[in-house]
């Protein structure tokens, strides 16, 4: 019990004296709630902006919120990569927006063969199979 209450001192001096939160999922991570029951997938255009970077345009009926909307692009983002040859992606932004009772997202990532800087990077192998596991279509 007394090693109880010393945990949260010796976390503070082994880390400088920063302290470390547990990882919550970012909103349209696939592995959180999986797709929607009543889901409508209405299709996904993309526009090659660089070399590297797509935006990706996505909408869907029956999302419980924005995070399902912003799930598909992800989704959709990681099947690109891996169709062009590249193994990552990082997310650039997202804008959501609900007409009637269709959600539509238009998200920026870039692509690339190695893992690219940043804290919003997935690795595409991992997130297809997610989202396959999860029923949220990627093409």
């Amino acid at each position: 019990m007394a090693y109880a209450r010393l945990l949260p001192a010796l976390v503070l001096a082994m880390t400088g004296g920063l302290a470390l939160a547990a990882c919550q999922p970012l909103p349209g991570d696939p592995s959180v709630l999986g797709a929607p029951e009543n889901a409508v997938y209405r299709g996904v255009e993309t526009r090659l902006m660089t070399e590297e970077m797509v935006n990706f345009r996505v909408s869907m009926e029956g999302a419980r919120d924005q995070g399902d909307v912003i799930a598909y692009a992800r989704c959709a983002a990681a099947q690109y990569a891996l169709v062009r040859g590249y193994g990552f992606a990082r997310h650039l932004r997202t804008n959501v927006a609900r007409r009637g009772g269709i959600w539509q997202a238009d998200a920026v990532y870039t692509v690339s063969s190695a893992l690219p800087r940043g804290m919003r990077t997935i690795d595409a192998e991992v997130t297809v199979a997610d989202c396959t596991e999860q029923g949220i279509p990627t093409v």
